[in-house]
């Protein structure tokens, strides 16, 4: 508990909103598996630790726990919450129903600027793999994603692919140790480029669609090697 509350501490702004700050460090470390699951967070400590009052770290345990990230049990404390299998299997329905209909319309009509952004970025992430920079290919694969919707002019539906996906995105980072699954997302990533700079939205639809359960296979893999981190 002292480790994650005390890199919240010394990277606190007083002059922003404390419980938005609180709550981005938090979450980002429980996205990342920097908290652990079943790992306990204090109001009490977490306040004392910050030097602020109770208040605006309650205000950030209550969105995490609206998120499904924290569990908030009666008498006995917050803890940050397993990987819930349901949360991950319907994250990935609402983010495949979005993402395969978006790639299928940029199949049917494009930019060059957006398919030579995104071959660049295709490139990038090659080189990360090749360099095993598992951090970096992630922010890679965000930004390969984000760029689809920003192109099809559909911002608001990345914003709500964010707020479903922080399952999903802890189950990436799970399975960061094997950097033959990054390769296999790159491989994915190109089906799915070529498809479109084909203008086939069949397939660009079907290869985005495979993507995206890839999830689900790593979910229910890793769930059978640490059933003390994902719970069906």
């Amino acid at each position: 508990m002292g480790g994650p509350a005390l890199s919240v501490l010394l990277t606190i702004n007083p002059r922003q909103p404390i419980a938005a700050q609180i709550y981005e460090k938090l979450r980002r470390a429980i996205i990342t598996l920097a908290m652990m699951p079943s790992e306990a967070l204090s109001e009490k400590e977490l306040s004392l630790q910050l030097g602020v009052s109770r208040t605006p770290v309650r205000e950030a345990l209550i969105r995490l726990a609206d998120e499904g990230l924290i569990d908030i049990l009666p008498q006995r404390g917050s803890f940050v919450a397993p990987i819930r299998l349901r949360d991950v299997e319907e994250a990935q329905f609402i983010r495949e129903a979005l993402e395969v209909s978006i790639t299928k319309r940029l199949a049917a009509g494009c930019s060059r600027r957006f398919l030579t952004e995104i071959k660049s970025n295709l490139y990038d992430q090659e080189k990360a793999v090749n360099a095993e920079a598992l951090d970096l290919f992630l922010d890679l694969d965000e930004t390969f994603h984000r760029s689809f919707c920003e192109e099809a002019s559909l911002s608001k539906s990345w914003r709500v692919i964010q707020s479903v996906k922080l399952q999903m995105d802890r189950v990436r980072y799970l399975s960061l140790p094997d950097p033959s699954h990054l390769r296999t997302l790159l491989g994915q990533h190109r089906a799915v480029v070529d498809a479109i700079e084909a203008g086939d939205a069949v397939t660009a639809g079907n290869s985005m669609a495979a993507h995206l359960r890839e999830v689900l296979r790593t979910a229910h893999r890793l769930r059978e090697q640490r059933a003390d981190l994902i719970e069906a």
